[in-house]
């Protein structure tokens, strides 16, 4: 069944702008020549398993609406196995080289930790199948501490030294078969990495532990073998209202605070981003100035929602200026986008998950088209540059190179009166609507 629920849709390939089906990529050209590499090799596309094929389109005041044939009836093997069936089968369908899971996303519940891992490894067995029969391959894999009741406090902040060992019995099974698999990356989601109140809170002991985790997550990436990234995924206030791991800034000061600054970078979203009241472009700019610039999860939230709502992103105009930041920052290594989007709940027909992750994916070729055209003109760059040129003059060599006193001699001995220099901020809006 899970099979068939795809088998009436042709394999999703390029057509072009003027393509008259509406199940056909008109920008995404996967071997098209973009900065130097094909199209599919600097976009890196990921379908994730959580939104598209775990959640059932439920809410907090209804059910779910998606009778997708592997969500019906008992949640067993039988029913995970036609999941993983499903997903692996409809990456292929998108012609899309990559995807992404969490551990309970692959795998049959289990109630005891022994059940819990003898899932998992059935899970991570057939994958290994499917992959060799789909031709697929894995951008990243995570274990969810966020889900389950255990972590209502939390998982590597837990107050509750048993939960932290049941996480870290996830982390480890989920890296390892992550290893296994050829995944390019690890993913640390820190759902509930943070605290609702102070009055219940020992933040020196949550720090401190959330801290060493990191730490022995990455002894154990380098024990195993394991070449992939590991990524922290920045996320502000939601569900926990103060989150450890707000920002992209914030995290790197947290990974700086226990020297895991060269081992660790961040899988960034952009409705985390918004969320956190920045830009989606901000983020990913603020990652490649700290050179930790890992992955990214493409989304959008909506701006009249105070939650993350995970839509399939659809502007041209913002998905361009975040391009420009990911070629400003060298582009991707493990990394890639990742589609952690969901279609509507009134979306219940196989057909919107085609049409969603199609738009996504034309949306962000169509934006790396514009974002290279604009990056060749280098009129914008060539602003920006001359606008920072003053520290390259001997002025500017000086005050890197001079104390707090020597600096203030400076500006005493030359006479300096600095008069304000046109940002030319509206100039510069104009230019990339021009494209």
């Amino acid at each position: 069944m899970s099979a068939a629920y795809f088998a009436e849709f042709d394999t999703v390939r390029y057509e072009g702008p003027d393509a008259a089906s509406d199940l056909a990529y008109r920008w995404y050209d996967k071997d098209r020549m973009v900065f130097g590499k094909r199209m599919e090799d600097y976009l890196r596309f990921a379908v994730c398993f959580w939104h598209t094929f775990c959640w059932p389109g439920s809410d907090v005041f209804g059910a779910g609406t998606f009778n997708r044939p592997w969500l019906m009836g008992p949640q067993d093997e039988a029913a995970a196995r036609a999941k993983r069936e499903a997903a692996l089968a409809f990456v292929e369908k998108l012609d899309l080289p990559f995807y992404c899971f969490h551990d309970v996303d692959v795998m049959a519940p289990a109630d005891s930790i022994g059940a819990f891992r003898k899932s998992f490894a059935l899970a991570v067995d057939h994958l290994e199948e499917l992959q060799a029969k789909h031709g697929r391959k894995l951008l990243w894999g995570t274990a969810n501490l966020f889900s389950h009741p255990r972590y209502l406090a939390g998982a590597a902040t837990s107050p509750r030294p048993e939960v932290y060992a049941w996480a870290a019995s996830q982390v480890r099974d989920a890296l390892e078969a992550t290893h296994r698999l050829g995944g390019a990356n690890y993913v640390l989601w820190g759902g509930r990495e943070g605290y609702d109140t102070i009055l219940n809170t020992n933040l020196a002991v949550e720090q401190e532990n959330f801290g060493r985790f990191l730490q022995l997550v990455v002894e154990h990436k380098h024990k195993i073998g394991f070449t992939g990234t590991i990524l922290i995924e920045p996320k502000p206030h939601e569900p926990t209202k103060h989150q450890y791991d707000f920002d992209t800034q914030t995290v790197y000061g947290f990974l700086k605070r226990f020297g895991l600054e060269g081992e660790v970078k961040v899988n960034i979203e952009a409705n985390h981003a918004t969320l956190s009241g920045h830009t989606f472009e901000h983020e990913i700019a603020m990652a490649g100035a700290l050179g930790i610039l890992g992955s990214i999860d493409a989304n959008r939230g909506d701006p009249q929602n105070g939650w993350d709502t995970d839509q399939f992103p659809n502007s041209v105009e913002e998905l361009t200026l975040a391009c420009i930041e990911i070629e400003r920052a060298g582009g991707f290594t493990t990394g890639g986008f990742n589609f952690d989007a969901k279609v509507r709940r009134q979306s219940v027909d196989a057909a919107d998950l085609l049409h969603g992750h199609i738009g996504g994916v034309d949306v962000i070729a169509r934006s790396l088209l514009r974002a290279e055209a604009i990056i060749k003109d280098g009129r914008l760059d060539a602003f920006r540059n001359e606008r920072y040129a003053g520290w390259s003059s001997d002025l500017g060599k000086n005050i890197k190179g001079g104390d707090l006193a020597s600096i203030a001699d400076m500006a005493v001995v030359n006479n300096l009166a600095p008069q304000p220099v046109s940002g030319r901020q509206e100039w510069l809006e104009n230019l990339i609507n021009r494209f």
